[in-house]
């Protein structure tokens, strides 16, 4: 440790934590940490390491400073951002470029030496009378050839226990790889909370900014709370994984992983991309299945075979809806002891309440709007404000789910038998379909990723927006660069299946699928992996047949399943299909500038066999013509 920094953090720190710090003897980190404690001016400074006293340490503090309250249950918390600040804010979430580079013209931006000093003008001085937190974290599985170890500064102890339950401790894993390589690459995060109100959040709003320095591994964020912006591991982070994937031939995915529960106790891992509202987590959770993460999955070639590894180690999900029928593992988790952080809800006599949880609910109470908020109470924004925030959310851990697979955490990652990438579609295309080809999947399936608004949050119902593989708010590079990555990955190993699935069909304004039929494509989706059932050609994928979904209905739902709703469900809607085609035909064409000539490909021939179909067998065909 240079003699001019060692001084610098005597100043600040304890014993203790400069023995923490210099244990991991790394000029890169003392760097990192050195400049923070120069630009913000903490009091002093706590350095942790993987300990559970560390970790109870940043708990209890987040609640002595009041940026957290404990519920009645023990171990459960909330925490309530500012009423501005309760999403990620796509406007002031920016990339710092370099001047001499550019990045896709699609990416939020800004010059980097531009962006750096207005961003650290807001930082500077920020933590003054403050203690600011030092904490190592890992994205992946420690000690593996995922692991990314993690960096964060910040001067919200809410931040770091997030991180607690969201992540693994990664400050082994820092000593571990500066040991190995003094140069190692990891990731490094410095936030400040600004001014905060009487209700300790940030105060000035208008003011927040989150930017993410790609040529440094960093993200930077002020005058905001909210864990999308703060918690800087999670999507700021997909974001420099996408990059770092790119430079060394892997994938950085904004997916769920599961395990399938076949027959005779076959295990059949699957991973899938979902926009928001679309049925991810619904997935990620089904009854009498595993999951193994419900967000951000790596891929890579491990001993010759695909595997994927959970990036996280907790779920931060939204609240909203989660009720003891339909979510009934999470249930369990948010109503027994146990440490779960609630945020932006409403909170009588200690227990929270949220939107949708089919209970009886308060009229009044403390919640994201106001300490004495009633029923009907306007906002600052003059809108009536409801019980909780619709963005409102839990924090739990992984270890802490019923349905975890116990194997979650491998450090080999997981084998792949199946990728799916799921949409919102009231017209086009049926609940569940093979792709012809990994090519044809990622290409027709992933690629051309659509997803209905509704009304409740757009205002005009059925507008379709395009999110290739559900990444487009987390892509660092051009589409057509990332689209390219996704086709060349893994060339030369078996790859996985890849799927198509529609949970929102629906006839005279009425959904054709069950809440839990999902359950019955995913049962699908294993026997195709596995060879054990055929398949009818749809023109733009295969089919179940009529007599293993008969079958899959008894056995996982115990319901009989008619050929009336076999026929509603896989009619191909050709005008519909070749319609979507259309639109993707238009944005790879005016949106993206460098489309891969294999996606060019996939369109012309999915257009061919389509068109060829409608002139053989009309419009609209039913499954059993095919």
């Amino acid at each position: 440790m240079e003699p001019t920094k060692k001084a610098l953090f005597e100043s600040k720190m304890d014993a203790t934590s400069l023995q923490k710090l210099a244990a991991i003897n790394n000029d890169q980190v003392d760097e990192f940490v050195a400049y923070a404690i120069e630009l913000c001016e903490p009091d002093s400074v706590f350095v942790g390491d993987d300990s559970d006293m560390d970790a109870s340490y940043c708990r209890m503090r987040a609640i002595d400073g009041q940026e957290e309250s404990q519920l009645a249950t023990n171990g459960h918390t909330v925490h309530f951002d500012g009423y501005f600040d309760q999403a990620r804010k796509k406007d002031v979430t920016k990339y710092l470029v370099p001047a001499d580079e550019t990045l896709d013209p699609n990416l939020n931006q800004v010059e980097r030496e531009e962006g750096l000093a207005e961003i650290e003008g807001m930082q500077r001085g920020a933590y003054k009378g403050r203690l600011m937190y030092v904490r190592f974290f890992c994205l992946g599985a420690t000690d593996s050839a995922f692991a990314i170890p993690c960096l964060q500064i910040t001067d919200s102890a809410y931040v770091v226990h997030s991180e607690e339950l969201l992540y693994r401790r990664g400050y082994e894993e820092f000593k571990r790889q500066s040991a190995a390589d003094p140069n190692f690459e990891f990731f490094r995060y410095r936030h400040a909370t600004g001014e905060v109100d009487e209700r300790m959040t940030s105060k000035n709003y208008e003011d927040n900014r989150v930017y993410m320095d790609h040529t440094r591994n960093t993200v930077l964020s002020v005058n905001t709370q909210y864990a999308g912006n703060t918690v800087g591991l999670k999507k700021l982070s997909l974001r420099l994984a996408i990059r770092k994937a790119d430079r060394e031939g892997w994938l950085a995915e904004h997916m769920f992983i599961m395990r399938c529960n076949g027959p005779k106790g076959r295990e059949t891992y699957l991973a899938g991309a979902y926009p928001s509202a679309c049925g991810k987590t619904a997935t990620a959770m089904l009854p009498g299945e595993n999951i193994v993460g419900d967000d951000l999955a790596y891929f890579k070639v491990i001993d010759g075979e695909f595997r994927a590894c959970n990036v996280e180690a907790g779920i931060f999900g939204i609240i909203t809806d989660v009720n003891a029928d339909d979510d009934p593992v999470i249930w369990d988790v948010l109503h027994r002891p146990g440490e779960v952080v609630f945020g932006n809800l409403c909170v009588k006599d200690g227990k929270p309440y949220w939107l949708g949880m089919s209970e009886e609910t308060p009229v009044a109470g403390a919640n994201y709007a106001s300490d004495e908020w009633t029923e009907g109470m306007v906002g600052p924004d003059g809108n009536v404000t409801t019980l909780s925030h619709k963005n409102a959310r839990y924090t739990v851990q992984m270890r802490d789910l019923e349905n975890a697979d116990p194997d979650w955490d491998n450090k080999q990652g997981l084998p792949i038998g199946g990728i799916i990438y799921g949409g919102r579609d009231s017209d086009t295309s049926v609940p569940v379909r093979e792709a012809y080809s990994w090519d044809h999947g990622v290409c027709m399936m992933g690629a051309t990723l659509e997803s209905e608004t509704t009304s409740a949050t757009i205002g005009q119902e059925g507008v379709r927006k395009w999110n290739v593989m559900s990444n487009m708010d987390f892509l660092s590079m051009s589409v057509g660069r990332y689209i390219q990555n996704n086709l060349d990955f893994a060339k030369d190993i078996k790859r996985p299946k890849v799927f198509g699935t529609n949970y929102f069909l629906k006839k005279d304004g009425k959904f054709l699928n069950g809440k839990l039929d999902k359950g019955v494509w995913i049962k699908w989706m294993d026997l195709r992996i596995n060879g054990e059932v055929d398949v009818l050609d749809a023109g733009y994928g295969l089919i179940p047949k009529y007599e293993d979904l008969r079958k899959l209905f008894k056995e996982v739902r115990d319901e009989d399943y008619t050929m009336e709703q076999y026929v509603q469900q896989f009619t191909v809607n050709l005008p519909e299909v070749i319609a979507k085609i259309g639109r993707m035909e238009e944005i790879y064409t005016t949106k993206v500038q460098d489309t891969p000539e294999a996606m060019k490909a996939e369109m012309k021939a999915e257009r061919e066999r389509l068109e060829a179909l409608r002139a053989a067998k009309g419009d609209y065909i039913s499954p059993c013509d095919l």
